[in-house]
Formats: structure tokens, C-alpha cells, sequence
């Protein structure tokens, strides 16, 4: 089942209370705001969230931590006749770029990465295997980021937060509407930082002087789990929200 509203299913629409919708619209993980197509996508043994984002006017889109399954993110592409001009990592782990190899490799899409991460690209078949998995190591970066950078494709300009703390050269990617931030920020929790180069009190500041400074209303898509929002994570989140009351 999609969801409560969906009743019907023929020739790929759905009626909702007497409303006919487009199945996608009735995909949890299908959402559009404005002229943005984001497509969410779980994928490998550690379930990580990789986003298909596009234009829906000119139809070019980016991957957005390609973590594992590249036949899946390559199909979700082309379900949308999306065209992916960039693959941007928001952190070097394998469970995040996985992918990237093949992905550029049938895309010739630049691959995108802060600088401090980028020497995990060529160590991800070593850290996945300390983990019982296997991963390709990734071709090097073609643009690395830094904060303050923006990042175009179609008519979508993704501006760059560097938010270290989970990895030295996490970033999260914003427009007016929408926030990814890997694996910096959850609902209802934050990143691990018992990892090489990991720092609870780096991750603490950009977390609630870059990210709880944007807007409560923008929607935050991190790479693990569900969807919240800033202002929700801003006054309950129990490690860094107003009322923390972990480590504090």
C-alpha cells in the first residue's frame, strides 16, 4: 500500500477521495516543490539515503550520495527521463558513495566532494571490508567543495554549507525549500562521531550555527531514516535541539 489516500490502481493512476493522481505522487519516495523533483532512495546493507534531485523544466538532476545499487539509482533516473550532470557526496564514507564508480561510468557525471573527504574515495574497498562488505573505490573528484560554493543543474542552485564533525569534510547542500545533510543531522538525532577525524563538539557547532540558522520551515533530507525539518530538530532534538539534554 502507497499510502491512506490511494484506493485505485489503473494505468499507472491512482483516485484519491473522487482525485485522480499520477502514481509518483502517491510514491513516499516521490516529492516535487515547485520546479524540483526529488526522488528518495534507500539503498545497501546500512540503508543509506541517496537523492535523485532534478529540474523538472530541463530535466537535469543530481545524485546526491550514491551509496550502493547503482542499477537502482540509474532506473530511478530514467523512470523521471532525468539526465544526472552531477553526483556530489556530502561525506567520504562507502556507505555514501558506493556507487560512484559506476555511476560515472554510465553517466560521465563530475563527481563532487569536499576536499578534506576526498582521500577516502580511493580507501572505500578497505573500509568496507572492515565492515564484513565490499565497495569499489570511487574515481577521484572532479570539483571539490567548499562552503559558501553553489552548485547548479537546470534551474536548481544547491549552495554549500561545509558541516564538519561527522567527517572533516561533510557538507550539507540548500535551496529556499529543502536541506540535504548526509550524515550530520537526523530526526531526532545526529551523526556518530566515533569515527576517524569524528568530533562531537564540531558537529554540535555547525549543526546550531550553519544549519539551525537556516529557515524552521526548510525540510531536511538526511542520509539516513525519515525526513524532519529544522525547526522541529531546532527545539526537540535531545542532542543539540533547545532542550538537549544529552551531553549537555
Amino acid at each position: 500500500m502507497l499510502d491512506g489516500r490511494c484506493l485505485m490502481l489503473e494505468n499507472k493512476w491512482l483516485k484519491a477521495h473522487g482525485t485522480w493522481l499520477k502514481v509518483k505522487d502517491c510514491d513516499p519516495g516521490y516529492h516535487q516543490e515547485e520546479n524540483v523533483i526529488i526522488k528518495t532512495l534507500t539503498v545497501g546493507p546500512i540503508m543509506a539515503n541517496c537523492f535523485v534531485v532534478g529540474c523538472e523544466e530541463t530535466l537535469e538532476s543530481a545524485v546526491i550520495d550514491p551509496g550502493d545499487e547503482p542499477d537502482r539509482i540509474l532506473q530511478a533516473l530514467a523512470e523521471s527521463n532525468l539526465t544526472a550532470k552531477l553526483i556530489i557526496n556530502t561525506h567520504g564514507h562507502f556507505d555514501h558513495v558506493g556507487a560512484n564508480k559506476r555511476l560515472k561510468e554510465v553517466t560521465s557525471a563530475p563527481i563532487l566532494i569536499h576536499p578534506f573527504d576526498a582521500p577516502m574515495l580511493n580507501q572505500l574497498a578497505d573500509s568496507a571490508a572492515a565492515w564484513g562488505m565490499a565497495a569499489d573505490n570511487s574515481p577521484p573528484p572532479d570539483r571539490e567543495l567548499q562552503d559558501g560554493d553553489e552548485v547548479a543543474f537546470g534551474k536548481i542552485i544547491l549552495k554549500v554549507l561545509h558541516t564538519p564533525g561527522h567527517t572533516p569534510g561533510g557538507i550539507s547542500l540548500y535551496t529556499d525549500h529543502e536541506v540535504f545533510v548526509g550524515d550530520t543531522l537526523f530526526a531526532g538525532s545526529i551523526g556518530r562521531t566515533d569515527f576517524p577525524g569524528g568530533s562531537f563538539e564540531t558537529l554540535k557547532e555547525s549543526i546550531q550555527q550553519k544549519l539551525f540558522a537556516l529557515s524552521d520551515d526548510l525540510k531536511v533530507y538526511p542520509g539516513h531514516n525519515q525526513a524532519t525539518t529544522i525547526g522541529v530538530e531546532k527545539r526537540t532534538n535531545p542532542f543539540v535541539g533547545e532542550q538537549a539534554s544529552y551531553f549537555s
